[in-house]
């Protein structure tokens, strides 16, 4: 029989003594490795919304045309103000999210790109000049920052409802996420589910925006505007819209293009975008601001289309 020997008074101290000193020593080692590795935050700025709540703001349009946005200046003092508001936390850098065709940086987007600290993604605009994919970049930077550790304070300048998601996966890998916003006047800019999520929120006012933004005149306005020579006339534009049909019809067979009959007048997201790329390609003018021009594309892409079936 093996000799178990009762645990006694003196033993059960030694014990509670070896596992006292041994909490103690993991207590200085997690104090010294808190003190050494200085927290960390980065800044997620949805630029679609920046340029449409500051235009809107400041300049009374939302259209970029008609203003300039000094996107340097007003990232700095993003920038600034976090430093205020986290003092002992470093920056890892800025994420700018904006959209282009093609996923092709503008010029404005590169200069913003060679910017110390900066670091832009870009989405696909659609037929409407509208940004997509931008939330899903945010999303996964946000997360794979905060599940890797990477930082522990995210500001997120935005307002869109399909945020949220972003958050609750960051939060729940410990990061704090600050939701800022701009001013809107007579009502909110920012959807309300996003607001309630977040660990704080902070807007900025007329003040703050106003040095950032220069409203361009009528005549800078139609120079910008015009920048890419006259529209093209909807004669133009319907023959191209037949042009493209046929060049589908060659390149990827009948079976294919007649997929899309069911469907008219309308064409499935993705194919409409393609319509519109090839025809912009092919007059080496943008349609993106004429919805009317679009209409007249689609006609005569479907005139070319049902008259061969």
């Amino acid at each position: 029989m093996n000799d178990v020997r009762p645990t006694g008074p003196t033993d059960l101290a030694a014990l509670a003594a070896g596992i006292e000193r041994t909490n103690e020593l993991l207590t200085r080692v997690l104090a010294q490795a808190t003190a050494t590795t200085p927290s960390t935050h980065a800044a997620f700025v949805d630029a679609g919304y920046v340029y449409a709540a500051v235009g809107k703001l400041v300049a009374g349009t939302e259209d970029r045309k008609g203003f300039e946005l000094d996107a340097e200046g007003i990232i700095e003092a993003f920038i600034d103000k976090a430093r205020t508001i986290f003092p002992d936390s470093r920056l890892l850098r800025v994420y700018w999210y904006d959209g282009a065709r093609r996923r092709l940086h503008t010029q404005d987007q590169q200069r913003i790109a060679e910017l110390p600290d900066v670091k832009v993604r870009l989405g696909n605009l659609n037929a409407n000049n509208q940004q997509k994919g931008v939330d899903s970049l945010i999303r996964s930077d946000l997360e794979s920052l905060a599940r890797h550790r990477a930082i522990s304070d995210a500001v997120l300048i935005g307002g869109d409802e399909d945020l949220v998601s972003a958050v609750e996966a960051a939060q729940g890998y410990g990061a704090r996420v600050h939701l800022w916003g701009i001013e809107a006047p007579g009502g909110r800019n920012q959807a309300e589910p996003l607001l309630w999520e977040v660990d704080s929120a902070r807007i900025f006012d007329l003040d703050f925006c106003k040095p950032y933004v220069t409203r361009r005149t009528g005549a800078e306005y139609l120079e910008q505007t015009a920048a890419e020579g006259p529209a093209p006339s909807r004669e133009e534009v319907r023959f191209v819209g037949a042009r493209v049909a046929a060049q589908w019809l060659s390149e990827r067979g009948r079976d294919r293009v007649a997929e899309l009959l069911p469907g008219h007048p309308y064409l499935p997201g993705t194919v409409d975008q393609e319509l519109l790329t090839a025809a912009e390609a092919l007059l080496r003018h943008s349609l993106r601001g004429h919805a009317d021009l679009r209409r007249v594309l689609r006609d005569g892409f479907w005139e070319h289309v049902q008259a061969q079936f």
